[in-house]
């Protein structure tokens, strides 16, 4: 009767000789094998801690090096080099509140130009072009086409 040591938790266990002769009874049960199957390794979460399990692949892909147990972790470090200066569309730190302003006015949605009342398609005009202007008397409705000619062919707001 063949007695051999499981490789993974070292148990004692009785193993077939015909298990020993194809090379099996290796492992003293389905979670020791599953266990000698695993190929990747534990690494460490970099915005929260948590110990996560990473295929080699995952391991390999990584650009950074980091790894990250959900997206929220991902987001929160990726905002630490793309928030503020560092993001590409960064406008100087001045929020642009001039929507809110036309919104909470009684001005009609509608393209002051073409009459156009699609909400999805009106953008607010600064009629003297100065972002920092933002009286109400200084702000139309513009659609997207309409305030294209307005910039690009010098197309006069009525």
């Amino acid at each position: 009767m063949p007695i051999v040591k499981c490789k993974i938790c070292q148990k004692k266990f009785y193993a077939k000789p015909n298990w020993l002769k194809r090379g099996w009874g290796k492992y003293c049960s389905p979670e020791c094998q599953h266990k000698a199957q695993l190929r990747g390794k534990f690494v460490y979460c970099e915005i929260c801690g948590k110990k996560i399990w990473r295929m080699p692949r995952q391991l390999i892909h990584s650009k950074s090096r980091k790894f990250f147990c959900n997206k929220s972790c991902q987001t929160l470090w990726r905002n630490r080099f793309y928030s503020g200066p560092n993001h590409p569309f960064w406008k100087g730190g001045h929020h642009q509140q001039y929507r809110k302003f036309l919104l909470n006015s009684n001005m009609a949605q509608r393209c002051k130009m073409c009459g156009n009342n699609d909400r999805r398609l009106l953008v607010v005009h600064h009629k003297d072009e100065k972002r920092n202007n933002n009286k109400v008397q200084n702000l139309v409705w513009l659609c997207l086409n309409c305030h294209h000619l307005v910039h690009y062919y010098q197309e006069k707001v009525k």
